[in-house]
């Protein structure tokens, strides 16, 4: 019996708007641009590349990839406008580094930047994991990636911890349905779909040896470095002016000493951990503002993290002798 065939149907949207609120503008098949400058004119694709700037810290190698394959779309698309030969090229992709490191929201900037160039109709952002794709009993595995596959069409699927779609530890494991479902959709409807892989390098490439034809799939490898924790501080930073905090006298020197013991420790997350810190800090400031019932608070007082806020951290209470 020969390997059924998928074919997912998707339905065409309305433009999204970017994150900004303007509508994205995508090149048409009958565009006339015939300089890299009227293409990104066109696109406004390097709005894009300021929002990634804006919103993530460091990540220059990632980054600079990025613009690379825009750059590959771009030559395609003016050669496309010469009726030179330009196939759809194949731009699935595997992101792998360890948590916290911005590989989500890479991929949803990466796909506004394919739908901007046309490459993808809706330029929308599915995130999975394997619970969202395989079932738990026969006949509930393939519905199940269908369905994910439709609402992705037309965008890009992120497939986060894709390695535990493969588990050839359990003979009852119905991941490689799944498998065989996206391998097919993959080729044959890659002009409508890009899929992103992510997770850990190291059970990335165990998992890519174990199925050679996702990795063959693969077109672009993308490795995201941990933050150095200078770079951590700038995003603490960030994300407190956001939510219009600040650090107080010398809180900015105690939370430098908490990124340099919680590094060294087990299960280190890097953003998503500053994330953590900063909103348990908070946490304990509420407790001391909430103490002092019969004080007017300030502006000051309800937006500043005291040192105090942050030296509660067990990373400090535990740390070794």
């Amino acid at each position: 019996m020969g390997t059924p065939s998928y074919n997912i149907p998707g339905s065409v949207a309305a433009t999204p708007a970017s994150p900004t609120g303007a509508v994205a503008t995508v090149p048409s098949a009958t565009s006339t641009a015939r300089t890299v400058a009227q293409v990104l004119a066109e696109s406004q694709v390097e709005a894009v590349f300021e929002e990634l700037d804006r919103d993530l810290v460091g990540l220059a190698p990632v980054k600079q990839r990025i613009r690379d394959i825009a750059a590959l779309l771009v030559i395609d698309k003016l050669r496309m406008n010469l009726g030179l030969q330009a196939e759809t090229p194949s731009l699935h992709m595997s992101f792998t580094g360890n948590p916290g490191t911005g590989k989500t929201t890479v991929a949803m900037r990466m796909a506004e930047i394919l739908h901007r160039l046309g490459y993808v109709r809706k330029g929308h952002l599915v995130a999975v994991t394997r619970d969202d794709l395989v079932g738990q009993y026969i006949g509930h595995t393939a519905p199940k990636t269908k369905e994910v596959l439709k609402k992705a069409m037309g965008g890009v699927l992120f497939i986060d911890e894709a390695y535990y779609l493969y588990r050839p530890e359990n003979e009852r494991d119905y991941g490689q349905e799944a498998i065989e479902i996206l391998l097919q959709v993959m080729e044959n409807q890659r002009d409508d779909l890009v899929v992103i892989l992510a997770g850990y390098k190291d059970r990335m490439d165990t998992f890519f040896k174990s199925n050679p034809g996702l990795s063959s799939r693969i077109a672009h490898h993308l490795d995201f470095p941990d933050y150095a924790v200078d770079e951590l501080q700038q995003i603490a930073q960030r994300m407190l002016t956001q939510r219009h905090y600040r650090f107080g006298e010398g809180a900015a020197e105690v939370f430098l000493h908490y990124l340099q013991r919680r590094i060294a420790q087990p299960h280190f997350a890097n953003a998503r951990s500053v994330r953590n810190a900063l909103d348990r800090a908070r946490l304990r400031q509420a407790s001391r503002l909430f103490a002092e019932r019969e004080r007017e608070l300030s502006q000051d007082d309800l937006t500043t993290l005291l040192p105090v806020d942050l030296l509660g951290s067990r990373v400090f209470t535990h740390a070794p002798s």
